[in-house]
């Protein structure tokens, strides 16, 4: 084999799984088409739960250096044609860090290559063939074509995915004839800026941050620093749009602007340019025996600001597993648990895209008046809240087996403090290996030595905490609860229960004659 696993695409997705499956010890090559990284922003920036996993592998950090160091943006998030608002929020759900897309993918990038990983840019994937033992890809580089084999192919290439299209896994859903236009500007001095950051147009007058919508599309705005806007349009048309082969100009975005506010907007200068459609699609499945499918490659959402989130954690979610069967632990059924959770991932994530569809599109009154009721509801810190968790992630819980599952099971887990012989941490530093973790919070020897029959897979840890949610805790390497136990829960209860979950999700104990594959 020349790899473990074959990665085509080296975007966010595709550099989050190979840094992924180096930490969990496997073998990944990353083939990428283009030869060079994009220098076009796809995205503003990172928002959800993608960021307390960056948090958990040690690179949020890293990142912030390259963003607004003590200016994060303001807790506003766009809903439709709606916004919510947490800044009066304790604690809020949901928060975001502006990070230009290229940026975000330089550091990632780098991640994987100081952890091992192969990244070949230039070669181009062309053909893929599967059979029980492995799978292979027909390669077109810079030197003339060539195979390579591997136990898996991951396609983490976009929402037009070669991977996809040649295992022949559906791809339903809709595309929705607009066009999105969006520029990073400064204005001309003839547009004057009011102090309450409200822009006075020539020939329309004056004009508040968010949205205005015309007879003839949407326009937007919002302030990104002194001087500088961000600025969009939206306006119905049937064609379908990519900016990867013909980048957008700066005439054709003032055309723009000026069809939908039927006046020019002068703008002095731009630094980004982009024009993007809106799609609502979702694979079948995302496993086809050895070929799995990541990221836009699995989901195309009509919304911005979720794509990178729901894919990035795909990778999360999908590593791991990916490397127990490279290793030969993995119990049986573990890699289709990949399709049952983040599939169901993907379509909670497009109920509340194509939401923000019905908001965006709908015109008439009674579009008009559902904006409204909405916006109305979310001044009220519960539906602001929930809808904030909504948008992040965070509310996600996946199924577990176990008929007395306690309320954690399945949760994300709590960067709670913990205090050790060492000295203070958080379960956020215990996750940086990525590796399975059995927090024991109350001195329990017990479970301890039952976990101890995984201690070549799982991590065993003791520490204290203030309030402590259970005993203990098993996590998994993706950050959610496998299972807990109650407190003063009787061992003769919790240790079957964490013997069954630890079978359950890492396979055989070292007692148990060789772990067979998935």
């Amino acid at each position: 084999m020349d790899a473990d696993v074959i990665i085509v695409g080296a975007g966010p997705t595709g550099l989050m799984l190979a840094a992924e499956l180096r930490l969990a010890g496997a073998r990944p090559l990353v083939l990428e088409r283009r030869p060079q990284s994009r220098d076009i922003a796809k995205a503003n920036g990172l928002g959800g739960r993608v960021l307390d996993l960056l948090a958990h592998r040690g690179l949020l950090d890293r990142l912030e250096a390259l963003g607004h160091p003590g200016r994060p943006p303001a807790p506003r998030y766009p809903f439709g044609t709606v916004h919510l608002d947490l800044t009066d929020v304790p604690e809020p759900p949901l928060r975001g860090m502006s990070l230009p897309q290229p940026q975000l993918e330089r550091v990632l990038d780098e991640r994987a290559r100081e952890l091992g990983a192969e990244i070949r840019r230039g070669h181009e994937v062309i053909g893929v063939r599967q059979d029980d033992a492995a799978v292979s890809a027909e390669v077109r580089g810079p030197q003339g074509s060539y195979r390579v084999a591997a136990r898996f192919l991951v396609g983490c290439d976009g929402p037009r995915s070669r991977v996809r299209d040649l295992a022949g896994i559906p791809f339903p859903g809709t595309t929705y004839p607009e066009v999105n236009r969006l520029g990073h500007v400064t204005l001309a001095d003839s547009v004057i800026q009011h102090d309450d950051g409200d822009l006075e147009v020539p020939g329309w007058g004056r004009i508040a941050a968010g949205f205005t919508r015309t007879e003839r599309g949407v326009f937007a705005f919002g302030r990104r620093s002194v001087g500088d806007l961000m600025m969009q349009t939206t306006e119905a048309e049937p064609a379908e749009v990519d900016d990867s082969d013909a980048p957008m100009t700066l005439a054709e975005f003032q055309d723009s602007v000026r069809r939908v506010l039927g006046t020019p907007l002068p703008v002095a200068d731009a630094t980004r340019l982009s024009r993007y459609g809106f799609q609502a699609r979702q694979a079948d499945r995302y496993r086809h025996g050895r070929i799995l499918l990541a990221g836009d490659a699995a989901h195309a959402f009509p919304a911005t600001g979720v794509g990178l989130n729901v894919g990035m954690l795909d990778a999360v979610n999908l590593a791991w597993k990916l490397a127990a069967d490279v290793h030969g632990w993995a119990p049986a059924g573990l890699l289709d648990t990949y399709h049952s959770e983040r599939h169901y991932v993907g379509a909670r994530t497009m109920m509340q895209t194509q939401a923000q569809v019905a908001l965006r599109r709908g015109q008439d009154p009674a579009a008009e008046a559902l904006r409204q009721v909405l916006q109305e509801l979310l001044v009220d810190e519960q539906p602001a809240r929930r809808l904030g968790a909504l948008i992040a992630g965070a509310d996600i819980r996946y199924p577990m087996p176990g008929a007395d599952r306690h309320a954690l099971t399945g949760a994300w887990v709590p960067d709670l403090g913990l205090r050790t012989d060492q000295g203070t941490t958080g379960v956020a530093r215990l996750m940086r290996t990525a590796r399975p973790v059995l927090l024991d919070l109350a001195d329990r020897p017990d479970l301890r030595a039952i976990a101890g029959d995984w201690r070549d897979r799982v991590d065993i840890r003791t520490a204290e905490a203030a309030d402590r949610p259970a005993d203990a805790l098993l996590i998994r390497p993706d950050a959610h609860i496998a299972w807990a136990a109650t407190t003063d829960e009787p061992g003769d209860t919790a240790g079957p229960a964490l013997r069954a979950a630890l079978s359950h999700w890492f396979g055989a104990p070292l007692t148990a004659t060789g772990p067979t594959n998935s």
